[in-house]
């Protein structure tokens, strides 16, 4: 923590705070916390795999570079992450915005299950249908939605953007903002979204290292629920729980005989509720 700074402090609180009376399998869960004169310490379950981006972007070791993450456990991740944000989203009251979703705010086990993390810039949400918080602007470059950085109103769709910004690096293989990239390409979302709803095009923005991974219909599903993420307006993008319900089609059980067991998945209530149709038309 930065001593010196009073947001170091406010985080710890924050985190504190949250954990303490938030219970999720989806969320990193705080084993204990020390708070005695200048020692601030927050202790957290064991997570065997670190961040997220860690496995997206190896820059060094055995990989070379390259992402080893296939593609199912991919789309198990994306599910157990939107999980956690639809935890945080709709089953508490006041809501809590998360306000720094991100690659490296996802840790994953050893069994390759995702729990969201680090509760620092979190805020709770307006009780009211609709309605905003205003606060000054914090986040990471790349995931802070676009309503949220010119207005300072914050709300469960700010969160929604991040999240889409996150399912567009595990189907790309990209950062948020690469500006050594060439023109055009430097902003994965301005990249991205017109390519997302496009068949032709949006086999072209897949990572490589997934090639042969999986079928069109699903890498089809998967564009188009980012696409509805990341939209400009925020009333465009989807409720979390929707997003959920897309995404448990798309979990194969078999995948995880791998890395662990399923038996955190819920079966889908209903189809799909984002079918490629009617996201294109509401985009």
């Amino acid at each position: 923590m930065d001593r010196a700074g009073k947001q170091g402090e406010e985080e710890f609180k924050m985190e504190v705070e949250l954990l303490t009376r938030l219970r999720s399998p989806y969320l990193l869960a705080l084993v204990g916390y020390c708070s005695d004169g200048g020692h601030r310490l927050l202790v957290y379950e064991y997570m065997a795999n670190g961040a997220l981006q860690e496995h997206l972007y190896p820059a060094s070791g055995s990989c070379g570079g390259v992402s080893k993450l296939e593609w199912e456990i991919r789309m198990k991740i994306a599910l157990e992450a939107a999980k956690g944000l639809e935890y945080l989203h709709e089953h508490v009251s006041p809501p809590v915005i998360h306000r720094d979703f991100k690659s490296s705010n996802i840790l994953v086990d050893k069994n390759f299950h995702a729990k969201v993390s680090d509760f620092g810039l979190a805020k709770l949400g307006s009780d009211k249908a609709g309605g905003h918080v205003s606060t000054r602007v914090l986040g990471t470059q790349g995931y802070v939605a676009p309503e949220y950085a010119l207005t300072g109103h914050l709300t469960t769709k700010s969160d929604v953007y991040g999240y889409g910004v996150v399912l567009l690096e595990l189907l790309t293989g990209r950062v948020p903002v690469d500006m050594n990239r060439p023109p055009g390409e430097g902003v994965l979302v301005s990249w991205a979204l017109p390519r997302l709803t496009d068949r032709d095009k949006v086999v072209q923005i897949i990572d490589p290292a997934m090639e042969g991974q999986y079928s069109m219909k699903d890498v089809i599903q998967v564009a188009a629920i980012a696409a509805m993420c990341v939209q400009p307006e925020a009333d465009y993008r989807p409720l979390m729980a929707d997003v959920v319900q897309s995404l448990v089609p798309l979990v194969k059980h078999k995948s995880t005989a791998k890395v662990g067991s399923c038996s955190n998945f819920q079966s889908p209530r209903s189809p799909a509720v984002l079918e490629c149709g009617k996201i294109a038309t509401a985009s």
